[in-house]
């Protein structure tokens, strides 16, 4: 039985498919190895076997092992003190014990050496296939929480969707539909704004990956020094400040999609790294001999012609080819101004909530101007004006060099008044000395002046 724990997760779905999941099953009894390996080989993408601790160390070596089932007891060195040693190394893979001959002091010193889980045999097979599921189930927890985790240090929003009802969106709609639901590359194409990140959210969440992680990365705000090891991982003491493994973005995203964005300002040695990524499906963190599988889904953008990038020597031909797969082009605002209006309508909704600010009407001269403006910013130019504007209390004159604000003059004469009393209680504060005053708001004398004489209270 189960050595006594705090609670686990439920564990998964006995049915549920593990694929994207590797297992090392260590035993000295082959019947066993084949009875663990039976479970679980139909289920899960890999499973390999070993019957000592020298031999499970040649495999690690060369192959990423999401879960390693270790027997204490192994000819030679043990499996405790295999597990000791993998804890110092910075290894973080789930290890579920099993052995024959133990005591409470055995678990303990198990539990404390790391192990997720402690099972004495014989056991029955839904016993083991318990642990396994929750180890799979913490695994997938993690992956999870660092995508959010980064997702909000980046200090990104929820993506809203797609929005408009124009002929250029159907069509991407239906576009973006019909390549969610294969597996290929996709390559997304348009201009700075126009929203290739949610065009690619769209993607992942139309597609059979919806239930695995969402991963973006912009190539071009990732240092190049950087970037191997953010993308690949790597493993403890490969480089200074290297302090312990970091699996990296692409084992992160597994079994879900990655978004490559400004894929045209990638580095050329990582040109040729992400190239091996799309034919190998194969990872190898920055400072390990290891191999590690991946089952992920690339999305790449760019506003970037690649054709020209590639003629002028700075982008791989290869790789070029290996991600215009599917090329996607989102239209630019300007090719649906029939959106406009809805847009406006759900930035104004969602920056209004977050700003704790009441939304604004757009009045019908402030909308005809938007509806032949060419919006050279796109969308990302579109909802920088709405938030500007319910800032403000209105469309800023100078939006598209001929707006103007309201008619209305309450907004600039309530701005007037705080002003006046503002300036009349550092006045006052100051025994009427107008140099000390102006040097207390950061204004010139000559300001100070200007303003009294224009509230009548001169000299």
């Amino acid at each position: 039985m189960s050595a006594a724990r705090a609670p686990s997760p439920a564990p998964r779905d006995s049915q549920r498919d593990w694929q994207q999941y590797s297992v090392l099953v260590v035993d000295d009894e082959e019947g066993m190895r084949s009875f663990i390996s039976r479970a679980l080989g139909p289920r899960c993408g890999l499973v390999e076997t070993a019957g000592s601790v020298e031999h499970a160390q040649q495999l690690f070596a060369r192959l990423h092992f999401d879960l390693i089932i270790l027997d204490i007891s192994l000819p030679g060195r043990s499996g405790l003190e295999w597990l000791n040693e993998l804890r110092e190394q910075g290894h973080q893979c789930d290890v579920i014990l099993i052995t024959a001959f133990a005591d409470i002091e055995t678990a303990i010193n198990a539990l404390r050496a790391g192990a997720s889980d402690f099972i004495l045999k014989p056991f029955r097979i839904d016993q083991m296939m318990n642990a396994v599921g929750r180890c799979f189930d913490r695994a997938g927890l993690l992956r999870e929480n660092y995508v959010l985790r980064r997702e909000i240090a980046r200090q990104t929003e929820g993506v809203a969707g797609m929005v408009g009802e124009s002929q250029p969106v159907r069509e991407l709609a239906s576009v973006l539909r019909r390549a969610a639901a294969m597996p290929s590359t996709v390559l997304l194409t348009g201009e700075s704004g126009v929203g290739k990140e949610v065009a690619a959210r769209a993607l992942h969440q139309m597609s059979p990956r919806a239930g695995a992680p969402f991963v973006p990365v912009n190539c071009g705000a990732i240092s190049a020094e950087l970037i191997e090891s953010e993308l690949f991982g790597h493993v403890k003491g490969a480089f200074t400040g290297a302090q312990d493994n970091n699996p990296g973005l692409l084992f992160y995203a597994q079994g879900g999609t990655l978004f490559l964005d400004e894929i045209s300002e990638l580095p050329a040695a990582m040109q040729t790294k992400l190239l091996r990524v799309l034919e190998d499906r194969m990872i190898r963190p920055v400072g390990s001999s290891r191999e590690v599988p991946v089952d992920i889904r690339v999305v790449a953008a760019t506003n970037r012609d690649l054709a020209s990038e590639v003629r002028a020597g700075r982008f791989r031909q290869d790789l070029f080819y290996r991600l215009d797969v599917v090329r996607i082009t989102i239209p630019p605002l300007r090719e649906r101004r029939e959106d406009v209006k809805l847009l406006v309508a759900h930035f104004m909704a969602q920056l209004s909530s977050r700003l704790g600010v009441a939304p604004i009407p757009l009045d019908r001269d402030t909308a005809a101007r938007m509806a032949t403006h060419d919006w050279p910013g796109n969308i990302r130019e579109l909802r920088n004006l709405v938030e500007r504007a319910l800032i403000l209390g209105y469309f800023p004159a100078d939006a598209f060099g001929t707006l103007t604000p309201p008619r209305s003059t309450e907004p600039a004469a309530a701005l007037e008044d705080v002003e006046r009393k503002h300036i009349l209680d550092v006045l006052a504060a100051c025994g009427g000395n107008k140099s000390e005053a102006a040097r207390q708001l950061g204004v010139s004398r000559k300001t100070i002046e200007r303003k009294c004489a224009q509230w009548g209270l001169a000299g």
